[in-house]
């Protein structure tokens, strides 16, 4: 009877030691498993935020939010005609207030 209890013993270590070993090895899944969800998380907000503002820039660039132009009026500049060209120009002579006479 002596061994088999030493058997027993034995094998519920065996068995401790093998549950041990699998709950460690799930535990390692699981925080593999969620870094990698993060980064695809992380990933997709990103790519979706990216994809938002270009679809907004393009909608209100070129698509029906875009502005509408308005037309400018031109201004044409047309001489005007002068009743009659002089032949002679008009000057006006004023002394230059600087200048002295002479004594």
């Amino acid at each position: 009877m002596a061994a088999g209890g030493k058997d027993r013993e034995t094998r519920e270590s065996r068995e401790r030691a093998r549950r041990y070993l699998a709950r460690q090895q799930y535990q390692a899944g699981l925080s593999t498993r969620r870094t990698r969800d993060n980064v695809v998380a992380a990933l997709v907000g990103g790519l979706l935020i990216v994809a938002a503002f270009v679809a907004q820039s393009l909608y209100f660039t070129t698509g029906p939010g875009a502005p509408e132009p308005v037309p400018t009026p031109v201004v044409t500049s047309t001489p005007t005609p002068t009743a009659e060209p002089t032949a002679e120009p008009s000057e006006s002579v004023e002394p230059n207030p600087t200048e002295t006479p002479e004594p």
